[in-house]
């Protein structure tokens, strides 16, 4: 519960306080986003699953981000930035729909 109070005053400040993005960090937040979405939904399977740890989902959730941006970052630096970023959505897509398959099964037997 508290978690989605977190999320809901989290949203609303985003609202009111309309923060920018710097211009140089613009390439690396979808990626971050989408890495944040990851360890999200892995959490949430493990939740499911009887499994979930609230330090393993922190280390998942930061070392995904960190990790995602820093493989766009070192693309960029070497000229392939827009292929390593399509990699990178690519395999954490994959795990997304994975954990929401995963999820569906556990809520809908199905």
């Amino acid at each position: 519960m508290i978690a989605v109070l977190g999320l809901l005053v989290g949203i609303v400040l985003g609202f009111v306080f309309q923060p920018d993005v710097p211009l140089g960090l613009e390439p690396y937040l979808p990626i971050a986003v989408v890495a944040a979405l990851d360890a999200v939904f892995g959490g949430l399977r493990a939740h499911l699953d009887g499994i979930f740890d609230d330090k393993v989902f922190v280390v998942s959730f930061l070392s995904n981000v960190v990790i995602a941006a820093g493989i766009v970052y070192m693309g960029d630096r070497l000229g392939v930035g827009g292929q390593l970023s399509t990699g990178v959505i690519v395999v954490l897509g994959i795990r997304i729909f994975t954990n929401v398959a995963a999820i569906r099964r556990h809520v809908f037997h199905a």
